[in-house]
């Protein structure tokens, strides 16, 4: 077998898990091969709060043979919390982190196989939610945030979410008054994202089908929607 267990899941996962849950669901399934989270009916159902290219080969081989669903948290709200170091349960400090998640980071890992969202059977789902993220200090790493390293994340609420099932659902991130065709800088610039961003994002229209390469302006290469 391969994929997540009980024994060691976060506690992030295990809540998205029981707050996702519906009556006559199946857990920890195995699959082909690998532990499928939640199985409802003849859907899969796989949670994934980490990133996607750990999980690239579970999904592809699942999604090649069965309806999957890709479930992804992305944090809206995150405070912090920093526990005292005498373990006695007392917390030294608790703050609201100044960021906030967005879809952008959705693209970050959706690179990893892209080409999932044009295969039948196959839907992504988006949860915004709010998140507690625990802290400890690491001696052994001062180097970064003095030492203080995320030791798990707790979930707070779910507050929204919105599925994805077939390619020209991506439609609604490409600007409405980008002119076509249209390169990754022009995409840049229609959005206001910084340009490693926006390759990511076109990068992930090419591959699900959404958007096609069509010619050259100098350099860069032009796209234009599939779907318009």
């Amino acid at each position: 077998m391969s994929g997540i267990g009980i024994l060691n899941e976060k506690p992030l996962h295990a809540a998205l898990k029981e707050w996702y849950s519906r009556p006559g669901d199946r857990f920890e399934v195995a699959v082909d091969g690998f532990v499928v989270d939640i199985v409802r009916g003849d859907l899969l159902i796989e949670i994934q709060t980490g990133n996607f290219s750990s999980i690239r080969r579970k999904i592809r081989a699942l999604a090649s043979s069965h309806n999957l669903r890709l479930v992804y948290p992305i944090a809206r709200e995150k405070w912090i919390l920093r526990p005292a170091a005498s373990g006695s349960g007392n917390v030294l400090s608790r703050r609201r982190s100044p960021k906030r998640g967005g879809m952008e980071q959705l693209f970050s890992e959706l690179v990893s196989f892209p080409e999932l969202m044009a295969s039948d059977g196959f839907s992504l789902e988006v949860l915004f939610i709010r998140e507690e993220e625990v802290r400890s200090n690491n001696a052994a790493r001062r180097w970064r945030r003095r030492g203080w390293t995320t030791k798990e994340r707790r979930l707070l609420d779910v507050v929204d979410r919105i599925i994805f099932k077939e390619p020209k659902d991506l439609l609604c991130f490409i600007p409405p008054g980008l002119k076509e065709p249209w390169t990754t800088a022009d995409f840049s610039a229609a959005t206001g994202r910084p340009r490693w961003m926006t390759q990511k994002i076109v990068y992930c229209l090419r591959e699900s089908g959404v958007a096609e390469a069509v010619g050259k302006r100098g350099n860069a290469i032009l796209y234009q929607s599939l779907y318009r």
